[in-house]
């Protein structure tokens, strides 16, 4: 088929189109006239789709009124042309793989022939199509638009991505030191310092830097978002998942703000706490989280960060020292910030170049955000003074008069307006996402791929291809990376700066893209278009049989997104959600008791299936859902099932299954060839024939499996070989394997086997009861680049350098945990880390839950970036002088980040402060000066 292009510029015809050609092959032999129509169709949409692609490269401003209705109009027409194809080529061709559905299927489109059905709709399509042509060619400005329009530049969406670590930013010095001026104070003086200013500023960026340089003794902290319309259940669970686990997990039972306020605040009561509220928009707002948070005077500390004055003069409670207005970027640090951006350095930037970026940064107005949007508009052009020149005219264009967060919004529309026409698209996908949330990178790549925001390519191309996208989204300053890889080139989670997401909510809503509700009701698109993507944000239990009516009077949705605590609608109406021909994605990441997904009534388009992030209940699968055909990803992960029905194994195209570990999966597990990732599965819950079925997976890559080697099995001997041989044989194509809880002996009998050569396996966790045993065995692991190890048992003295001769080892964890015997009484050896191996590693992980201490020898792990330690109090005086961590200062130079986890229990306040002191004095002495931050848990 041909390339696929769909984007919110031209709808989705570039599809359209393709899907017109192919029903005109031979396979769907039609009947005259609905050939000659769809030929009708083909054309004239084709010739649409030309106006259209040069209608995009305008300015919105630019643009008459009556084209800009015609533009939607056609936009919307491709949207239900489209369905119908869809809805025909179903029920032409997808049966399943049972005969009698095949049947069924033949027998429905022999029925829609006779009727006459299928012509029709064309006829009546034709009318419409008709309608725009003659209205197109009435319109001078279009015609214009075609003689007018400039070509785009092009850009290459390979690009690698630029990653900015925050001690580089440029400016925060000064403000960052006033702040921690201000929150110091004599004894033990509660006391906020609220940061405010308008949006683009940089507040939170400069709040997050004071959180992390203050060093202080604190109990407990946390970091939580407010934003514009808050989820004031989610905002105090995730206080409470910062400040204490046990306290988390009970609130999950709390169905009331005002119970979570009460937990919270019994939490904190007698603590020193230091939590970062950034983003509030209300004094109510405020009013509320404040009620949680207990004035103790402990020294306890708060920053918040918000837009509004009046908001910040309450959270300080009318003392006008405690308010800090965030400041435009002076013009030096101005252009630091831009050129750092473009160049890495300003002094690589041409002489002839600086009057003019002097020019642009003026129409900046010294905020940041809008410099680094700027500077990503540019990152990719040619630089010389003739382009520049041509972009500070534009921008001259759009900002001059207006105030500055108008001006910041009118370079985000030239940013917009620079991307190429398949970027628009994902872009605007991102509304679909709450404010501040952390998107998970591959399942954003995924819901592209499912929405048919990719070119239609084999799978794997689709999705490296996906990741180009967010990577020139992520160049262009628009998205930002929050999680980077160990290889610091791939982006694991991202998220939308607020005043970048106002801006695509606004455009996605205005094309009719995405309809939102957000706890405000509809986004204002709502009812006078069709709704084709719905993002419920917020709750709406008081709505729910309102919204639940609304979906399923909309045939046209293509994808649903649920956010939020949302109980009443997923459990009562998530069985309605899946009888849409048209349905691409069902994303349900809503915090719900469970739900019935009833049955499938027909054959769908649904490729993307995600039943609840959050589940505390037990959902049920349809039956039948051999009938979604096209599903490419099923994720029951949170899901408490207790099994799945046999029907799974007709999903030809499943790639990805991911279950809770409680799941019991049928056998037939062989003919799901398509499979790529599955996890995470409980071998000891399955049959015999069923893993013997696992190990003809293939093209598995990815797999999670829980190995307990239980004794309790009927055959536990053929049950224990078909496990061995089927990972062994497994083990030898997969790039990530996940082994939780395996016996003492699982681990070294599938490894063993292994043939010679060395396995294509880039990522491995597993359990061991001696990592001296299978240390030498994971050694042989060349291409591992991640590794997370827990050992339950001997770990030895140089248990941890057993694994430096790894050539491309880049992030190591390591737990030690107690024996089986819970047994941590014995006083473990020190584990010296030698200059010897670990010569790529970047990220080093020690967890320890048993006595451990850890020394690092001059040289040791020459590149390592990132340290993160837990460490027992209890043990700082039972290694002797210097307690459990020596030669911190001997790390080296490219060292940025240090974070210990000091684990206070059965310890006395000597042994917590003595361990404080002694990371702050190593990581003081470090040449880097190293950030670094000690937690007490």
């Amino acid at each position: 088929m041909a390339e696929l292009m769909a984007s919110t510029a031209t709808g989705v015809l570039g599809s359209v189109i393709s899907k017109l050609a192919a029903m005109l092959t031979e396979k769907y032999k039609l009947a005259k006239d609905v050939e000659r129509g769809i030929r009708f169709l083909q054309e004239e949409l084709s010739s649409m789709d030309a106006v259209l692609q040069m209608l995009a490269e305008k300015d919105d401003d630019q643009i008459d009124p009556r084209a800009k209705d015609w533009r939607s109009k056609v936009r919307e027409l491709s949207y239900d042309i489209e369905d119908c194809i869809d809805r025909f080529m179903l029920n032409h061709s997808q049966g399943g793989s049972k005969a009698n559905f095949v049947c069924k299927a033949m027998r429905k489109v022999k029925t829609l022939f006779k009727d006459g059905g299928i012509a029709e709709e064309i006829r009546e399509l034709k009318s419409l199509v008709s309608e725009q042509s003659e209205r197109r060619k009435s319109y001078y400005d279009i015609n214009q638009c075609l003689t007018a329009s400039a070509q785009p530049v092009p850009l290459d969406p390979r690009a690698p991505a630029l990653f900015q670590e925050a001690s580089d930013l440029v400016g925060i010095d000064a403000p960052r030191e006033e702040i921690i001026r201000l929150l110091k104070c004599e004894e033990k003086q509660h006391k906020v310092v609220s940061i405010y200013g308008i949006g683009g500023q940089g507040k939170t960026t400069l709040a997050m830097e004071v959180y992390h340089k203050i060093t202080e003794a604190f109990d407990c902290r946390a970091f939580v978002s407010v934003s514009q319309t808050p989820d004031m259940k989610r905002l105090l669970r995730d206080i409470l998942s910062q400040i204490s686990k046990s306290h988390f997990d009970r609130s999950q039972m709390l169905e009331t703000v005002e119970q979570l306020i009460r937990t919270v605040k019994e939490c904190l009561k007698d603590k020193r706490y230091f939590i970062l509220i950034d983003d509030i928009w209300s004094e109510s707002a405020w009013d509320l989280v404040r009620s949680a948070l207990p004035v103790n005077d402990n020294g306890s500390r708060i920053i918040t960060t918000t837009r509004k004055k009046a908001v910040a003069n309450k959270c300080c409670t009318g003392i006008v020292t405690q308010m800090y207005e965030a400041k435009p970027l002076s013009d030096e640090d101005s252009q630091r910030l831009f050129f750092t951006r473009l160049f890495f350095s300003g002094d690589d930037c041409h002489l002839d170049l600086r009057k003019v970026s002097d020019d642009i940064l003026k129409k900046c107005c010294g905020l940041p955000l809008a410099i680094i949007s700027i500077a990503g508009l540019l990152a990719n052009r040619s630089k010389t003074v003739e382009v520049w020149s041509n972009v500070l005219r534009s921008i001259a264009a759009a900002v001059d008069k207006d105030s500055p967060i108008d001006k910041m919004k009118r370079i985000l529309l030239l940013s917009y307006f620079d991307l190429p026409h398949h970027l628009k698209s994902c872009l605007l996908y991102l509304s679909v996402f709450p404010e501040d949330y952390s998107i998970n990178c591959c399942q954003l790549i995924l819901l592209w791929v499912a929405e048919g925001l990719i070119p239609v390519q084999d799978r794997e191309s689709m999705e490296q291809l996906g990741r180009s996208y967010l990577n020139e989204l992520i160049n262009r300053s628009l998205v930002q990376p929050t999680k980077v890889g160990a290889d610091g080139t791939t982006v694991k989670q991202g998220r939308v700066h607020d005043v970048i997401l106002e801006f695509i909510v606004s455009k996605a809503v205005e094309d009719n893209f995405v309809t939102i509700w957000n706890g405000n009701g509809f986004s204002k698109n709502y009812p006078s278009n069709k709704i084709r993507r719905l993002s419920i944000q917020k709750d709406i239990s008081a709505r729910a049989e309102e919204i639940a009516k609304t979906i399923k009077n909309a045939p046209h949705i293509r994808s649903i997104n649920i956010f939020g605590f949302n109980s009443v609608l997923v459990e009562k109406h998530a069985s309605e959600f899946l009888n849409s021909q048209v349905l691409r994605v069902l994303n349900i990441e809503s915090e719900v008791g469970g739900c019935n997904l009833g049955h499938v009534k027909s054959f769908g388009q649904l490729k993307y299936l995600s039943a609840g992030l959050q589940f505390v209940g037990v959902p049920k699968l349809p039956e039948d859902i051999e009938k979604l055909q096209h599903l490419e990803t099923l994720d029951l992960r949170w899901a408490a099932l207790e099994s799945l029905p046999a029907s799974i194994m007709l999903l030809q195209k499943l790639v990805r299954l991911f279950v809770h570990d409680s799941v019991h999966l049928p056998d037939g597990i062989r003919n799901l060839q398509a499979l790529e990732e599955l996890s995470v599965i409980n071998l000891d819950s399955q049959s015999v024939e069923f893993i013997q079925g696992l190990g003809d997976l293939t093209y598995l890559k990815v797999l999670g499996i829980y190995w307990p080697c239980s004794t309790e099995l009927r055959d536990t001997k053929d049950h224990k070989e078909a496990c061995i041989s089927t990972v062994s044989r497994l083990f030898r194509h997969l790039r990530e394997l996940r082994v939780w809880d395996s016996g003492p002996d699982a681990t070294c009998s599938f490894m063993a086997s292994c043939v010679p050569t060395p396995p294509p396996l880039q990522r491995l966790l597993l359990n061991t009861h001696n990592l001296n045993r299978v240390g030498p065995q994971i050694s042989s692991l060349v291409n591992l680049s991640r590794l997370y190890i827990i050992v339950c048992g001997e770990a030895g003295k140089e248990g941890i350098n057993i694994l430096a001769s790894l050539p491309m080892l880049l992030s190591l964890t390591v737990n030690l945990s107690n024996d089986e015997d819970g047994d941590s009484s014995i006083l473990y050896a020190r584990h010296a880390i030698s200059r010897q191996g670990f010569q790529r590693l970047v990220k080093f992980n020690l967890c320890c839950r048993r006595e451990a201490a850890l020394k690092f020898e001059p040289g040791a792990m020459p590149k390592l970036q990132r340290l993160k330690l837990r460490l027992l109090a209890r043990c700082q005086f039972k290694f002797g002088e210097g307690g459990l961590v020596l030669g911190l200062q001997n790390l080296g130079l490219g060292l940025k980040h240090v974070a210990v986890d000091v684990d206070c229990s059965a310890a006395v306040a000597d042994e917590v402060e003595a361990l404080e002191d002694d990371i702050r004095g190593a990581a003081g002495v470090h040449p880097n000066s190293t950030d670094y931050g000690v937690c007490r848990n």
